[in-house]
């Protein structure tokens, strides 16, 4: 038995809630079928007891899934001994803050729809200290150092032997708000140019000139999972951070990224806008 489970843990959780719902099984019945007591398929569905990649093949076979690719990559999310960096923080930081790394950490690529503020995995130190700094109510400096450092150390994805596709699709408010002033926007524009220029990194801008478009006042990060399944939402909103795993919503957030890429420029076109910004600075 687990403390406070992680929202990866808890994720498989739910998918195995999911698959025992879909084959028509209480949580009694299922315990019969598995040979196991009830409060222990509770445990699991609620991500507080461990499941191994042996025995979530055995559960999905009880439940009658035939789907071997949302099965493989169930398995892959059963517990890994080996703590990620992200744990360092827990406690010091909220905890879907956290977890937010973590799904970052496991995603299949990413893509970020952004209205008022550069994405994290985008900013550099001094832009994020000041978009930190006007968190609500204000933190002591002590936390906006440990926000600081756990933003930074989350765009460890976006580098290494093998990063993860990313695509961000920016407004031109976001672009040019200023965060620190002229010459930090000067450098964190000049540092998004530069990321553009990795084969990995797509970066879109939606110009002022598009006008409105569905979401427009939301902050969304998408992260695909191995199949499509067990994709995520991560929406950070003023009174916290939230992630939506609901098929209907990931469907919603799906058409909602869409759009704002129809809307938006072509990367080139997008470098243009950058680039005409910064000289307007």
């Amino acid at each position: 038995m687990r403390g406070t489970p992680t929202g990866r843990q808890l994720r498989l959780g739910a998918e195995l809630r999911r698959l025992r719902e879909r084959a028509g099984l209480t949580s009694t019945q299922a315990a019969q079928l598995l040979g196991i007591k009830q409060n222990q398929v509770s445990n699991m569905e609620a991500g507080r007891h461990g499941v191994s990649p042996d025995r979530l093949r055995t559960i999905a076979c009880h439940y009658e899934c035939s789907d071997k690719a949302l099965i493989k990559a169930l398995a892959g999310m059963t517990p890994d001994r080996k703590r990620g960096w992200w744990e360092e923080y827990r406690g010091l930081l909220p905890g879907r803050l956290v977890d937010l790394a973590e799904m970052e950490h496991h995603a299949a690529r990413l893509r970020a729809g952004v209205t008022a503020h550069i994405p994290g995995l985008l900013q550099i130190h001094d832009h994020a200290r000041e978009v930190i700094r006007q968190v609500v109510p204000e933190l002591s400096p002590p936390d906006v150092e440990h926000r600081l450092s756990f933003r930074i150390k989350r765009q460890a994805v976006l580098f290494g032997d093998h990063p993860t596709p990313y695509l961000a699709i920016i407004h031109e408010a976001a672009l040019r708000m200023q965060f620190g002033g002229p010459e930090v926007t000067k450098r964190q524009l000049r540092h998004i140019l530069e990321m553009t220029e990795r084969a990995h990194i797509t970066i879109q801008a939606i110009p002022f000139a598009a006008g409105a478009y569905p979401g427009s006042g939301q902050s969304i990060l998408y992260a695909h999972g191995p199949v499509p399944q067990l994709d995520t939402v991560h929406l950070d909103q003023s009174h916290g951070s939230a992630l939506i795993d609901a098929e209907a919503q990931l469907d919603k957030y799906r058409v909602l990224l869409g759009r704002m890429a129809d809307m938006a420029l072509t990367p080139e076109k997008s470098r243009d806008l950058i680039n005409t910004i910064l000289q307007d600075l």
